[in-house]
């Protein structure tokens, strides 16, 4: 017979509470989000109040440090009319004009104004601007030609497409690259004869095999040479140079200097402001008299911005604990540049720090530093070894190796080839298979040895 009896057991939980919850989202914020989130914070929470603000001006600061722009504007003839403009205004006015921030136009913008001058049948004209704006990046048809213009008339959609190929940059409007190029050297006027031939055999092209290529349209080697060369004077996506993407802006949360022969570590404190409790909440908060849900309400508040203000020094002491640690391990790459970085694992700093490797990957998620080699996500420091994982295998790491490999082909002189490149890193003391270095040179999005 089964008797149920009462028991105690003594065990250990970690239970996550709302204030151990918020620190570890703080901790994994940068400075632009952490900036986001105190205002958040700010506007939540009326015990909380910024003290000091350095990412601010006050107008009063402003004015006594006159900045570049407030020159352009008083070299204008519009600086409160008192004198006539002279030449030399007009110079400013135009320069102040021109260095005025501007979108660049797009591809659709671009041959939109150029198809608004063609001579053509309105019509046309209208089907023409439909088969432009549903074109992409690369100026190719996002969808077929023949859903698109389904009930228009086939020979205006011909008449159309044939005037937007015409168009600046040439060879859009149509289904792929190897459409495109086609377009392209049909409108050259002086296109080597053969050269529609060769293009039939892209494959080839790409691979560089000119004797079979040759062999292929029946010409001379000397003349399919002659043909590639002009092939690559042409654009295979043609509408890349009008694609408008948006600027993306990167604030670094720590910066690394070297100073006297040793590295300082400095935090990107000027983008948060400081915070501190409101005064008036601490009086109340003082006072014995008055009623419990006011002061319940008070003590709660305040007790929310000290652990906020806490969760928020606890990010900026780790970030440099870690920071810290990270230019300790790699400080050959510091020193010496971006083909030095080491093998390195968040195990290895987490070791250093003596926090947990969550932390660690916490803390460097999406964070930038600033360095004299340039600005790098912290989480570029951490890369496996070319053998082995981590700082367990080779010296070498694989970001390092990868700057070494994009250091040869710059420098190259002849075409090498991925075998080429696995010999000259072997004289080095860099064991490398040749599929390996071709599998680098595409991650550094660099073509093999026949189209370089």
């Amino acid at each position: 017979m089964q008797v149920q009896r009462p028991g105690i057991i003594q065990e250990q939980r970690l239970k996550m509470n709302p204030q151990l919850f918020q620190s570890i989202k703080l901790m994994a914020l940068p400075v632009v989000e952490l900036r986001e989130r105190i205002a958040e914070e700010l506007e939540r929470n009326p015990a909380l109040e910024v003290i000091e603000d350095k990412s601010t001006l006050s107008l009063e600061a402003a004015s006594d440090s006159p900045k570049e722009e407030d020159e352009y504007f008083e070299a204008t003839s519009d600086a409160g009319f008192t004198r006539r403009g002279t030449d030399e205004d007009s110079d400013e006015q135009r320069k102040f004009i021109e260095g005025a921030l501007s979108r660049p136009e797009s591809l659709q913008e671009h041959l939109l104004w150029q198809l608004r001058l063609q001579p053509i049948d309105e019509e046309v004209r209208s089907i023409g601007e439909l088969i432009i704006q549903n074109l992409n990046s690369d100026g190719f048809h996002i969808e077929p030609i023949e859903t698109l213009c389904k009930d228009r008339d086939p020979q205006k959609v011909e008449a159309a497409l044939a005037v937007i190929r015409r168009l600046d940059p040439p060879g859009c409007a149509t289904r792929d690259y190897r459409e495109s190029l086609r377009v392209q050297a049909e409108l050259l006027p002086d296109a080597p004869e053969g050269m529609l031939d060769v293009l039939d055999h892209l494959d080839l092209v790409e691979k560089g095999k000119v004797a079979e290529l040759a062999r292929k349209v029946k010409r001379s080697e000397a003349e399919v040479k002659e043909i590639i060369e002009r092939i690559k004077e042409l654009s295979p996506f043609p509408g890349r140079q009008y694609d408008v993407q948006e600027v993306r802006y990167v604030v670094p949360d720590v910066q690394v200097l070297r100073q006297e022969g040793d590295f300082v570590i400095i935090l990107n404190d000027e983008e948060i402001p400081v915070l501190g409790i409101n005064p008036f909440f601490m009086k109340l908060s003082r006072e014995k008299q008055g009623e419990k849900p006011l002061r319940d309400f008070v003590r709660e508040n305040i007790k929310e911005a000290r652990w906020f203000i806490h969760s928020i020094n606890q990010r900026n002491h780790t970030l440099l604990k870690v920071m810290r640690a990270i230019v300790e391990l790699q400080r050959s790459f510091f020193a010496n540049g971006p083909k030095y970085l080491s093998p390195l694992t968040l195990r290895d700093v987490a070791r250093e720090v003596g926090v947990h490797e969550t932390t660690v990957s916490r803390i460097a998620n999406g964070k930038y530093v600033q360095t004299e080699w340039g600005i790098f996500e912290i989480r570029h420091f951490f890369t496996n070894s070319i053998s082995g994982a981590g700082s367990s295998g080779s010296r070498f790491s694989k970001e390092g190796v990868k700057e070494i490999i994009k250091e040869i082909i710059q420098n190259e002189e002849g075409h090498l080839s991925d075998q080429a490149i696995a010999d000259i890193l072997a004289r080095r003391g860099i064991p490398l298979a040749r599929r390996t270095v071709a599998k680098y040179r595409k991650e550094l999005d660099l073509g093999p040895s026949y189209s370089r």
